[in-house]
């Protein structure tokens, strides 16, 4: 049956309606970044640019590296902004816009997050590539879908119980990364890491400036987080719901975190444009492996 007008919002040019892409302009690899400016600081080293567009926050680029077809796509800050980009990303892969059917062929993407992050283990410094092998989210996102088999749900009870999790949050949601990219994307340049996505910047990272938070020991708590050898390493705001959507739909996703903050030791990097440049070309000197 045929998806409605309404659900599946397409613009007069055909192309969805948030991105502005139509299904040609979307490689098999899609790099995502969270601030629409780092979309170029990706392709300047590109081969060549064969496809440019953006609406709203949402900026794009489509071209080769080394020969590899990459899509570079900014989705702005937060998990709600990932609900609109990774379902409107599968359905130009995946929906015939034509006759708004699901196709009965479908496709996988190769989803990699290339993004700043903030340490709050000692142990990770200042300026390392830490892949997160898990998330939590503390957002809502997952739970407005039919996600409980791609949950680890025995993590997030234990993390709970660990945080003295308050009752009117969210319940976190813990869901790992894809393998096939992380043994790809992974070496002795990077840590693995277990990230917590937040649903803000400030009280929902532990930052104060005028207004008191729920909970001021949270950061530590999670800090302090061990479940069979995995601790919660660092934050950030949307590798969880890149993580379980990406699951959901059948697609890859792995999430790259240039570590610019130790909330640990209060340092912040004094060059976080080169760490995050020096991310990026690791990143693309990876995945033009993935096949």
């Amino acid at each position: 049956m045929p998806i409605k007008a309404s659900e599946l919002i397409l613009n007069p040019d055909g192309s969805v309606y948030h991105l502005n892409l139509r299904p040609e302009h979307v490689a098999s690899t899609v790099i995502t970044v969270g601030d629409p400016d780092r979309v170029a600081s990706v392709t300047k080293y590109f081969d060549h640019i064969e496809f440019k567009t953006h609406k709203r926050e949402f900026h794009t680029q489509t071209g080769t590296y080394k020969g590899k077809r990459i899509t570079v796509l900014s989705t702005g800050i937060g998990t709600d902004n990932i609900d609109i980009v990774f379902n409107e990303l599968d359905a130009l892969v995946n929906i015939d816009l034509n006759t708004r059917e699901i196709k009965s062929e479908l496709s996988t993407l190769n989803i990699i997050r290339i993004g700043t992050s903030g340490s709050i283990q000692k142990e990770v410094p200042l300026e390392a590539f830490l892949i997160s092998e898990y998330a939590a989210g503390f957002d809502s996102l997952l739970h407005f879908y039919d996600s409980d088999k791609i949950q680890d749900l025995e993590i997030s009870e234990a993390l709970k119980n660990h945080t003295e999790w308050y009752h009117r949050k969210s319940d976190p949601y813990i869901v790992k990364c894809s393998d096939k990219l992380l043994q790809i994307l992974h070496s002795d340049h990077t840590v693995k890491g277990f990230t917590a996505t937040n649903v803000g910047f400030y009280g929902p990272q532990g930052r104060v400036l005028r207004l008191p938070i729920q909970d001021p020991n949270l950061n530590d708590k999670l800090a302090s987080f061990n479940y069979q050898g995995k601790s919660i390493t660092n934050l950030e705001m949307e590798t969880a719901g890149i993580y379980g959507l990406s699951k959901l739909l059948g697609h890859h996703a792995l999430s790259m975190n240039a570590i610019i903050a130790n909330r640990a030791t209060g340092e912040f990097s004094e060059d976080p444009k080169k760490v995050v440049d020096a991310l990026i070309t690791y990143t693309l000197d990876k995945i033009i492996d993935i096949p």
